[in-house]
């Protein structure tokens, strides 16, 4: 309490430092040294040309906040991507290479990423430049503000830098969702995303996972909070997740988390102790 007896808000950095000691677990390793505060988690495929770009701008916007580590998880590509991380590597200890030797989808990249992440806290964001690291500190306080409550802060990508076309799926596509799951939330096709590395790591898998975040977090208890979050265009390439091959797939997957959610129940647990004497 302050001496004018309200309680002190805590600044962000110190609601990230409490935040990160909150989420630690013991399945990591104590002896590990120089363990970061946060994991940033980028999935790529022949995304060659943007990958430089895209570390510049992550280190602006962590340097000076907490330490950090990049996991660039490379989705079975077949352009320069592979030498581009050796390359970036050598003078960059905290950055990282995950690789699948053959492509398996957005959704296994993330998830292989978090597997690797030592960090309790983790950030995702695209590795086509579309999402501006900008705004991860944004996401970090928002995540530390909310917890233990909220395990998830989810960008809302505002002036979206994108075809008609691909504007109308979206909007189609995020409009049945929401009305399916009624999980409040606009956009879930911002890569931009904070959560538990521990919460993550407890939903239940499927190829598709990432579009389904927020209404699988809620099934597991937790809150989310929102960030706008200003879109860009692609940096270079073409764009190599695509919608309309996943249309069908998706809609199964709807169909399967909103079986998921009717299904699922958050028991309130609370240990007995014995009495003493």
């Amino acid at each position: 309490m302050s001496r004018t007896g309200h309680t002190r808000i805590r600044s962000p950095a110190e609601a990230l430092k409490s935040l990160n000691e909150t989420f630690r677990t013991s399945s990591m390793s104590n002896s590990s040294v120089n363990i970061p505060a946060v994991s940033v988690v980028i999935p790529v495929r022949n995304e060659a040309g943007n990958i430089a770009p895209l570390l510049s701008e992550i280190v602006a916007a962590l340097e000076k906040r907490a330490a950090f580590e990049v996991i660039f998880v490379n989705d079975g590509s077949t352009d320069r991507t592979p030498s581009e991380l050796t390359l970036l590597m050598a003078s960059r200890p905290w950055l990282r290479h995950v690789q699948h030797a053959a492509s398996c989808g957005q959704s296994a990249a993330i998830r292989s990423g978090v597997e690797h992440a030592r960090a309790p806290v983790v950030v995702t964001l695209d590795g086509d430049g579309q999402n501006d690291p900008a705004f991860i500190p944004a996401l970090l306080d928002a995540l530390a503000q909310g917890a233990p409550r909220v395990g998830l802060v989810a960008g809302q990508r505002v002036r979206r830098r994108a075809s008609l076309f691909k504007k109308f799926q979206s909007r189609i596509a995020n409009a049945v969702r929401s009305a399916v799951l009624r999980d409040g939330t606009r956009d879930t096709g911002c890569g931009l995303k904070a959560f538990r590395r521990d919460l993550f790591l407890k939903l239940p898998y499927f190829d598709g996972l990432h579009r389904f975040l927020p209404a699988l977090v809620r099934r597991a208890g937790y809150d989310i909070a929102y960030v706008d979050v200003v879109d860009r265009p692609r940096h270079a390439g073409k764009s190599n997740y695509g919608m309309f091959d996943r249309l069908w797939v998706g809609i199964l997957d709807l169909l399967g988390v909103w079986w998921l959610i009717r299904r699922g129940r958050v028991p309130q647990v609370s240990e007995v102790k014995r009495n003493v004497g």
